[in-house]
């Protein structure tokens, strides 16, 4: 049975609820991270910590010398679509080349499994919407092409070297632990779900939408949200069929329904009883039109079922730990 993993960017978002969810079910952790966007404090004490940048591979070395994990969840990495836009170089060096320094680390120190954050954004803009993990990959911006890099770099090194993986595609992942232990750390994230509920507390004068004139039903992008907490799980059931059939998989994870910007920020006033300030904007560069998960694959292989699959659900959870955000920081 695996037992021992080391999670790079276990401080992070998904990182620390994957850690949180590790750690509860009796897997020996420990953590890289550099601390870049993460926070210290969500680590338990009793996990192994190395505050190491990926790319100083003497460092990172020296932790699976240590550690000796036979599995390795890597979730480190920069996950912004515009900013690859923008910096694309930032994105093929945190993402590409610092996973290929890491995946190299770990052939060497005989790792026998490694999960692989990856991304929806590798499909581009697909036809229908809807992709299973054999539909084509034509990313559309550079944070899915790096990403598809390293999908391409592992399955290459897994057949010379022997090591099993699995790659997991994230769709949208919104909501905050239910205990409020873990949730989004950064204070100036993206994503629509957080933005949304800092605009509700009065964070944000107003949230814009960008784009009002694609081809979906009231004319912005649409989306599939799957809850923080349910994706953690499918961590643990991917490592699980990866131990028990000794394989590599791709996965899909979302929730296989497909919400639009319009939609979701009529979830947030709902479920918040406060109704906030829209713009509109233009379209963003590297947004695909609509991205809806085909999870048969997740849920037939491993077992895994969403357990938080309401979309208001998914949303109160967000909004309570930015409320608790702000309590917080008024002490």
């Amino acid at each position: 049975m695996t037992k021992k993993i080391l999670i790079t960017g276990g401080a992070g978002y998904i990182g620390s609820h994957t850690l949180l969810a590790a750690v509860g079910q009796g897997y020996d952790v420990a953590v890289i991270d550099n601390l870049s966007t993460g926070r210290r404090e969500v680590i338990p004490t009793e996990c192994a910590f190395y505050e190491v940048d990926l790319v100083d591979k003497p460092k990172v070395e020296q932790a699976l010398k240590e550690f000796l994990p036979d599995t390795v969840i890597h979730f480190a990495g920069s996950i912004d679509v515009r900013e690859s836009v923008e910096n694309p170089i930032k994105y093929y060096a945190n993402n590409t080349y610092a996973s290929l320094a890491l995946i190299e680390a770990c052939v060497k120190h005989n790792v026998q499994r490694f999960i692989f954050s990856s991304t929806a954004a590798v499909y581009g803009n697909p036809d229908g919407g809807t992709v299973s993990e054999t539909s084509p990959t034509f990313p559309i911006n550079p944070y899915g092409h790096s990403k598809l890099m390293t999908e391409q770099i592992l399955s290459d090194a897994s057949k010379s070297h022997g090591f099993r993986y699995a790659i997991l595609r994230y769709f949208n992942v919104a909501g905050a632990d239910l205990r409020l232990k873990a949730a989004q750390p950064t204070p100036m994230a993206t994503h629509l779900i957080k933005v949304a509920c800092q605009t509700v507390l009065g964070l944000h004068p107003s949230i814009k939408i960008f784009g009002t004139d694609y081809e979906t039903a009231d004319g912005t992008c649409i989306r599939d949200f799957i809850h923080i907490s349910d994706l953690a799980r499918a961590h643990l059931n991917v490592l699980d069929y990866m131990t028990e059939y000794d394989a590599s998989a791709v996965f899909n994870c979302g929730n296989g329904q497909g919400y639009s910007v319009k939609q979701i920020l009529d979830a947030v006033q709902r479920v918040s009883g406060i109704n906030f300030k829209i713009e509109h904007g233009s379209r963003r560069a590297g947004d695909p039109r609509s991205l809806i998960a085909d999870t048969s694959c997740l849920r037939n292989k491993t077992g895994w079922v969403a357990q938080h699959e309401d979309i208001d659900e998914i949303v109160s959870s967000a909004l309570a730990w930015e409320r608790k955000i702000l309590e917080s920081a008024s002490l």
